[in-house]
């Protein structure tokens, strides 16, 4: 084990935690495939990309929504009770989905209600997660966590997608998706029995106006974290239509079945694990060249589809893909972590996760209509061709911003 993950597992309480975290993640990892699958299963004729569309936002969306609608009330809760209050929401609704289809009720509107509903608090969830782990651990053990956090959903996209692709050919997508509600059940047991998880926290005094106000004017002084979450932005939007095209590109143009599109997201997540634990073993990054390079990368790792690259093509530059994608998450996380007051760090990742989450499902609801327009593969190559220029804005915007703080030292020491 390299050095730097070795402290992580002498703490007792992330011990406990990173197997539960693993669990959902990998029944996260199986819904990549059973919910696009079983959408478009239910779908009515002619209709799959628009429902496969709807149900992939609705799974994320809400939960800008909900970062916004119960900011007020879910500031005052702790890290622990934030992650454990999402789950129990996401394995209730997301255990309905199989009820319903066992039953004959899973009617299309309702497939897309249980999905928004289990999403409401993603962003708070997500949020006290990495919040979590920033309490429990000391600042140069954070990277390392987030990394091994980070590679935990990425190995997940190795086994979930695969083993759902497997299990698609025996039982329904719907059963699958039933998995996921389990694990996050697991998940919500566990983190109630970490010591001092529902109490202990700065984040737990009230947050009023005043302290909101000074909230927004802490990340205004941060312009390399808005820079940052402006181009994860824009990064998340341009992946949305790629993950509505990918399902029907596998069904339509290559007339394969769910155990290929569960190959292409195992490949992907083999390439961010491999990415991933590079970044926890490593202390420093030069930040936004590393993060535009990954911007890049991505982006150019989909082109290849809009070329009629055969799938063995195609499934080598989605490893490569997640290869570079790999150190992303973690990066962005620690950044954050250190940059934000542990008073405040809670309230700017939900914030952080609100402005997110309203990126790829705005993308992905896009992905329909587009798919019926242009066609899987040529959106496929439309979104990376339109990746690689967004990193190539942010090069110029950040070769801007160097030059003119340059110039302002420059002058600065100039005598008058």
């Amino acid at each position: 084990m390299p050095q730097a993950y070795r402290p992580l597992f002498a703490h007792a309480g992330f011990r406990r935690l990173l197997p539960a975290l693993a669990a959902s993640d990998l029944g996260d990892g199986m819904s990549v495939v059973a919910v696009a699958w079983l959408a478009i299963e239910i779908a009515p004729p002619g209709q799959s990309g628009l429902l496969l569309g709807a149900a992939l936002a609705a799974y994320a969306l809400p939960g800008a929504a909900g970062a916004l609608l119960f900011g007020r009330w879910l500031r005052r809760l702790p890290a622990g009770r934030l992650l454990a209050a999402d789950s129990r929401i996401r394995a209730v609704l997301l255990g309905c989905v199989p009820l319903a289809w066992a039953t004959g009720v899973l009617h299309p509107a309702l497939y897309v209600a249980l999905l928004a509903g289990s999403s409401v608090l993603h962003a708070w969830g997500n949020a006290g997660r990495y919040s979590l782990l920033a309490e429990m651990l000391p600042p140069d053990q954070r990277l390392a966590a987030n990394a091994l956090v980070s590679s935990s959903t990425s190995a997940s996209i190795v086994i979930g997608p695969a083993l759902a692709g497997f299990l698609a050919a025996v039982v329904s997508p719907a059963w699958l998706i039933g998995v996921d509600a389990l694990s996050f059940a697991l998940l919500a047991v566990q983190v109630g029995r970490l010591p001092g998880a529902a109490g202990k926290a700065a984040t737990a005094a009230p947050v009023d106006a005043d302290r909101s106000a000074a909230g927004l004017r802490l990340l205004r002084k941060q312009p390399e974290l808005l820079g940052v979450l402006a181009l994860t932005w824009f990064f998340n939007f341009l992946y949305g239509p790629a993950e509505v095209a990918l399902p029907l590109h596998v069904t339509e143009d290559l007339h394969a079945g769910a155990g290929l599109l569960g190959l292409y997201w195992a490949l992907f997540g083999a390439g961010a694990v491999l990415g991933g634990l590079a970044a926890g073993a490593l202390r420093r990054f030069p930040l936004w060249p590393v993060t535009l390079g990954i911007v890049a990368g991505w982006g150019l790792a989909l082109v290849p589809f809009g070329l009629g690259a055969s799938a063995a093509v195609t499934l080598a530059c989605f490893t490569l893909g997640g290869l570079i994608y790999g150190p992303f998450t973690a990066l962005s996380y620690t950044l954050f972590q250190e940059r934000t007051p542990a008073a405040w760090l809670t309230t700017v990742l939900a914030a952080r996760s609100a402005a997110l989450l309203t990126a790829g499902p705005v993308g992905t609801a896009l992905g329909g209509p587009l798919i019926a327009l242009m066609g899987p593969r040529q959106v496929l190559a439309a979104s990376g061709v339109a990746t690689v220029v967004l990193a190539v804005a942010g090069t110029g915007v950040w070769a801007w911003s160097r030059q003119r703080t340059a110039s302002r030292l420059v002058s600065a020491r100039s005598p008058e």
